[in-house]
């Protein structure tokens, strides 16, 4: 692995929060939450061909459905949805948004479909990498710093004809109470093809206020693991804040664009982050 790679240094064993003993009666429920979600997948693969994966054909699904079915998908896994904020602008368009969990891809597209970037090796993940790759998924090497003005160039020919993608720029997940800092190379695909940044900001909250790292899906656990972390939870909600678009002449430079778009530091005072603080 490349050594400019940006890493986070939070782990499932620091930073998630250990779950609650599972009750037996609440194991079918998670079963039933997870094969709905895996239903719901398998159609969006079914249906990609017709819908969002080439610029030829989208549109014959409305994009009000592909928000719906993402919304579909999250709630299906026992999670509710808050979205606040204005509707996502028309025409080429970067998404960006912290990244706490695999739920945030299906929470970004409801704000508004786009070509998700992603590491090459999402195209391995079981269901979802099959998604991916039909639904006009741009992928990363990341081990290859030389690939990397190919991949800017990609993204922005694909904002140059109008569509929307949606990108991840910490470069790793982090677990909401703390976050990375917004790496500046897909700002550069904004800046020459001369698109608005649509900034985002996703976090998780139990339903009596309380932040929570439950969703959060981090160093080495493992999809399964986080799947059921989040099936097994009782009152997970998602709170998605769209902020005002950042228009391309905000700043002379991607650094500036960056810093433009990047969240607000919300930690809560009182929280310690065990690793950064060793």
């Amino acid at each position: 692995m490349s050594a400019w790679l940006p890493t986070a240094p939070c782990t499932p064993q620091t930073c998630v929060e250990a779950p609650a003993a599972v009750r037996a009666r609440t194991v079918p429920r998670a079963v039933l939450r997870l094969a709905a979600v895996l239903l719901l997948l398998l159609a969006g693969i079914a249906l990609t061909p017709l819908g969002w994966g080439s610029l030829r054909l989208r549109g014959r699904i409305p994009a009000s459905l592909v928000r719906r079915w993402c919304r579909w998908i999250v709630r299906a896994a026992g999670v509710r949805v808050r979205i606040t904020g204005a509707a996502a602008p028309t025409g080429g368009l970067l998404l960006v948004a912290n990244h706490i969990s695999w739920l945030d891809i299906p929470l970004l597209a409801a704000v508004r479909p786009a070509r998700m970037l992603a590491k090459t090796e999402v195209r391995h993940w079981p269901v979802a990498g099959a998604l991916a790759a039909r639904g006009g998924t741009l992928f990363i090497d990341r081990d290859r710093l030389r690939a990397l003005p190919g991949t800017v160039a990609r993204i922005a020919g694909a904002l140059r004809e109008g569509a929307a993608v949606a990108a991840f720029p910490e470069g790793s997940t982090w677990c909401g109470r703390a976050q990375g800092t917004f790496r500046r190379a897909v700002f550069q695909a904004a800046l020459d093809a001369g698109v608005p940044v649509q900034p985002v900001r996703i976090g998780y909250r139990l339903s009596d206020g309380r932040a929570t790292t439950a969703p959060a899906y981090v160093g080495d656990d493992t999809l399964l693991a986080s799947l059921w972390r989040v099936a097994t939870a009782r009152g997970l909600i998602a709170e998605v804040e769209v902020r005002n678009p950042v228009p391309p002449s905000a700043g002379p430079d991607r650094r500036t664009l960056a810093r433009a778009a990047q969240p607000p530091d919300t930690t809560a005072p009182a929280w310690t982050h065990t690793v950064l603080v060793a």
